[in-house]
């Protein structure tokens, strides 16, 4: 198993199908840059690739219509700590002078970004070749690709960046595919060994395109915070009514909210936020199953509602 093989394969895929999947590349400071929503549409299509990409090609994802008028992503996976937390987590801030973004993908798994953890998955991988996710309004600088090359331990020809805007389909895709990691993301927080999960699903409402990347950051994050849903096998218990969004002192705001709350500074925001709205937690050693939380539709029409007046 070889995260960064698997997610290249899709890259090149996608890259022999730019026409029907509305993307574009083009080769910056040597590495393929595949643009999937900045100046381009992107698709449905475009948003699944983007996601298996993100996740080392280790979980099934689909597309389907809610019960409550909004297009929903699932996600599943059998390798829930790895394909979540290894790969598919924004883990890796990379910056150079006044561009910024938080990189998702297995690249991170060469670069050991976060080195703790890798250590903590007792996961490592060697490749040649590497896949990096941003979710950036601009293209990356050739400076900043080569840092990164370097930081993989591979030449940049061997590098392939996939992008987006938060502002765009696929990144509405992307985002609303991260309810199974928020959960982990969660019980990591509450201090439990997510090594523990043996199987994960997530699914949430897709955000629709109403405004730019500041408006969409605010949306996008509603649909995990109150509209996700998170299924959780493992053998080994955890205290799931600490696992929802609802425990955080933020909960019932529209995002942008709580973003202005925090003078717009992330790091002063409740990490509790960043949690799934409702889980069901299945111990496959009892037989048992736990829920806890509920989806809040009305916050979400609240966040919908602002956008539009």
């Amino acid at each position: 198993m070889n995260l960064n093989c698997n997610s290249v394969k899709i890259a090149k895929k996608m890259l022999k199908k730019e026409n029907k999947l509305q993307i574009s590349s083009e080769n910056i400071g040597g590495a393929t840059v595949i643009d999937c929503g900045i100046n381009v549409k992107g698709s449905l299509d475009a948003g699944i690739d983007f996601v298996k990409a993100c996740m080392g090609d280790l979980a099934e994802v689909e597309l389907f219509m809610g019960d409550n008028d909004f297009q929903h992503v699932k996600v599943s996976t059998e390798h829930p700590a790895l394909s979540c937390f290894g790969s598919q987590k924004a883990g890796w801030q990379v910056s150079e002078g006044n561009y910024f973004a938080l990189a998702s993908g297995p690249a991170r798994i060469l670069a050991k970004k976060p080195k703790e953890t890798y250590e903590n998955l007792g996961y490592s991988e060697k490749s040649d070749e590497a896949l990096l996710a941003l979710e950036a309004g601009t293209y990356p600088p050739p400076t900043l690709i080569e840092n990164i090359a370097d930081s993989c331990n591979i030449i940049t020809d061997n590098l392939y960046i996939l992008i987006a805007k938060t502002a765009s389909i696929v990144s509405s895709i992307q985002i609303s595919a991260r309810a199974a990691e928020t959960g982990l993301f969660k019980l990591n927080y509450l201090g439990y060994d997510i090594n523990n999960i043996k199987h994960v699903s997530g699914e949430a409402p897709i955000a629709p395109i109403v405004g730019d990347d500041a408006l969409m950051m605010g949306v996008t994050n509603d649909m995990i915070i109150y509209g996700s849903i998170v299924h959780f096998k493992s053998s080994v218990d955890a205290k799931v009514d600490e696992i929802p969004s609802i425990n955080s002192p933020g909960y019932g705001k529209p995002f942008r909210d709580i973003f202005k709350e925090a003078n717009y500074d992330f790091y002063k925001i409740d990490k509790g936020i960043f949690s799934p709205a409702k889980v069901y937690f299945n111990n496959t050693k009892t037989g048992k199953i736990t829920k806890s939380g509920s989806i809040n539709y009305e916050i979400i029409k609240r966040s919908l509602e602002a956008q539009f007046s």
